[in-house]
Parts: structure tokens; C-alpha cells; sequence
């Protein structure tokens, strides 16, 4: 499956660059590596933020995953339009995204809703705005990313807080260690462990106290190999499902294939040594220096000049053969945020474009609710 012209189609010209194109073959390989590198499948909670689509979450569930995570309103509904059972909402709402998170939970009985709190604040807004049952919620810690969170030294007061509060229910801990990233994986596993040190001594303090069915959801790509070898311990990788090339070169121990692409052709030729490609910021994730936004499988050391809006400029060598419609296939460098740049993916198999294509519904704000 993993030969080195995997990617090449032979009617790419179908398609209207630039172009989003998935291979599920592809996808359902990583699915299924991943549930073979954990000992329980009930441990796996997977991120959507990746495919943001409801193709991808069947193909989760009918591999048998059943826990899912997400960090918006509209990825939870995308989940719920899927008939997923169990749904994380890895964001703590604040004002009307509380209104919005209850209304979910109202709208889609069958789906069971949690999210994440750091502040008592947040949580009783929370338990006062509930008419029905309690909600379930997360202690987010910050164990190091220092985006979100509290840590794990204060977050026993929170806790017993929490407890106090009619309208919550606390389920556990939300452990999310992006910062870590270290190439070495003995290395990535020392931090890893160093700051999950104080969430063991915290949950150990709390089953003192008879709070001893705490669930502790944890990790992302980068130390998912690591939180999968703790028991009891929730894993929640994401970008597995495509892969990228900037994980596939980050962390080669996980051996997960790139199951997605962005199509783009030649538009111009404006001058002899530069090729114009239709693929601009609006095609693809721009927060990298301009040399690692994307990498061309086809044409691999083209220098990049510049890019704008629709645009990207590539450096060429004199009297070369590229001419206007020329196809690139291009492996994003963070897969994650291109998904949500596109309405739609094409799917490909036995090098075809066929006539299935994944709307990637969660890349709005908004489905419904």
C-alpha cells in the first residue's frame, strides 16, 4: 500500500484545483494500526478536528471506537449527526456557547455530552443554566501547554468545588501535553512523564477521599504511544486518520500513512525559470514559513518563491518541461487546519476519482445548533 506512486490518478483532470482528495484504503489502514497499538479499544477517544467529516467517524465506529473528542459546537454536532455515543467538547464554554452546548445536549438525546472546565466560575454558569440532567465535565489541566487550563497542584480546590454543585457532574481530567514534541521518542517519553507525574498524584489524593472511578483523558499525537502503555489512561490522537508530512517526519515511530492530498495544477508560466501554481493560502495552512506548507510528492525540491491568496510561485530550472495543467500532488505539512479550508474531499481508489465525496460539514462554525 505504501509504494512511492500510491498518489498518482489517472483522471485528475475531473477534478477543479485546488482540491482536497482523500484516499480511504488509506484511511481505514490508519484506523486500524492505531487500534492495533493500544491494549483496550475502550481507551481510545479519538480528535475530529482532523477530518471533520461524518465518513471518517463511520469508519471510526464501525472499527468499533465508541469515545470521541472535539473542540467545537460544530464538530460535536457532526458527531451527534453520526450517532456517536460518547462526545467530548475538549473546550470549556464561555457565554452563549453555554446556551449552545445545552442545546445540543437536548437535540441529540442518544449522544452522551461532556466538556471541560478550569474555572468554578464557568462551572456554575454551567450548573445554573441546566433545567435537566447534570452536566458531565472535565477538569482541564495544564500540564505545560499553558494555552488552557489548571494546574494540577490547584486543581484539588476545583474539584471538591465542583462536587458541591448540583447542575455538574464531574467525570475526570483532561490532560493535553501539545508542548511536548521532542523527535526522540525516549526523550518526548521522559517529558511526557515527567509532567504526568502530578495528574497521578492528584488522582491518588482523590481516591483517598473515595473519588476513585475518575476518567483521565489524555495526550495527542506526539505522546499517544506513551499514554497508551498507562492503564486506565484515554488517548485522543487526531491527525492519524491523513497523517501529514510534518508528523510523518516528527515522529517516524508511528507509522501511519498520509491518506490525504491537495491537488493543484499549473496555471502560469510567467517568466522562464518560475511556475504558478493555483494553490494560495486559502488552499493550504499558512501558519509555517513558506517552505513548510506543503511538500510535492511528484516534484519534491522545487524552491518556493511566494505565495498569496490563490496563489504559489516555485522556482524552476532553466529549459524545463513543466507546462500549463500539469499536476502536483501536494502532502500538506499540517494536515488539521487545510481540512477546514476546503467545503469538500473527492475520494480515490485503484488511482480513480470516484463519484464519492466527503463534505466536511464541521469546518463551518455552525451546523444547526
Amino acid at each position: 500500500m505504501n509504494n512511492t506512486t500510491w498518489y498518482n490518478l489517472e483522471n485528475p483532470e475531473t477534478l477543479d484545483t485546488p482540491a482536497l482528495v482523500v484516499y480511504p484504503e488509506r484511511v481505514q489502514h490508519n484506523i486500524d494500526l492505531l487500534i492495533g497499538m493500544i491494549d483496550d479499544i475502550s481507551r481510545l477517544r479519538p480528535h475530529v478536528k482532523t477530518h471533520k467529516n461524518i465518513a471518517v467517524t463511520q469508519l471510526l465506529q464501525n472499527a468499533g471506537i465508541t469515545k470521541f473528542k472535539c473542540a467545537t459546537i460544530a464538530e460535536a454536532e457532526m458527531l451527534a449527526l453520526s450517532n456517536a455515543p460518547d462526545v467530548l467538547l475538549a473546550y470549556q464554554p464561555v457565554g452563549a456557547k453555554i446556551q449552545r452546548f445545552l442545546s445540543l445536549i437536548e437535540q441529540y438525546p442518544n449522544t452522551q455530552f461532556s466538556c471541560l472546565v478550569d474555572s468554578l466560575a464557568v462551572g456554575q454558569a454551567i450548573a445554573s443554566a441546566t433545567t435537566h440532567q447534570p452536566i458531565r465535565v472535565y477538569i482541564d489541566l495544564n500540564v505545560g501547554m499553558n494555552r488552557t487550563g489548571i494546574m494540577p497542584e490547584k486543581a484539588e480546590i476545583l474539584f471538591q468545588n465542583l462536587q458541591k454543585l448540583s447542575g455538574i457532574q464531574v467525570k475526570g481530567f483532561h490532560v493535553y501535553d501539545g508542548n511536548i514534541r521532542d523527535l526522540a521518542l525516549d526523550s518526548r517519553k521522559k517529558a511526557c512523564d515527567q509532567a504526568f507525574a502530578p495528574v497521578e498524584q492528584l488522582v491518588y489524593r482523590l481516591a483517598q477521599q473515595g473519588f476513585s472511578n475518575l476518567v483521565i483523558v489524555a495526550g495527542g499525537t506526539p505522546t499517544f504511544p506513551i499514554h497508551a502503555q498507562r492503564k486506565d489512561v484515554e488517548c485522543s490522537p487526531g491527525t492519524f486518520v491523513f497523517w501529514d508530512k510534518g508528523y510523518e517526519m516528527a515522529f517516524p515511530e508511528q507509522p501511519f500513512l498520509p491518506a490525504a492530498l491537495v491537488l493543484t495544477k499549473v496555471i502560469s508560466l510567467p517568466e522562464a525559470t518560475k511556475i504558478c501554481l493555483d494553490l494560495g493560502h486559502k488552499s493550504v495552512a499558512a501558519e509555517n514559513e513558506l517552505s513548510k506548507r506543503v511538500h510535492f510528492l511528484n516534484t519534491p525540491n522545487l524552491p518556493f518563491v511566494g505565495q498569496s491568496e490563490e496563489h504559489l510561485v516555485l522556482d524552476v530550472p532553466q529549459g524545463h518541461s513543466y507546462q500549463i495543467g500539469d499536476i502536483f500532488y501536494g502532502l500538506p505539512i499540517h494536515i488539521c487546519p487545510t481540512v477546514a479550508l476546503y467545503e469538500k474531499a473527492f475520494t480515490a481508489q485503484q488511482q480513480q476519482i470516484t463519484p464519492t465525496e466527503w463534505k466536511i460539514v464541521a469546518r463551518d462554525r455552525k451546523i444547526n445548533t
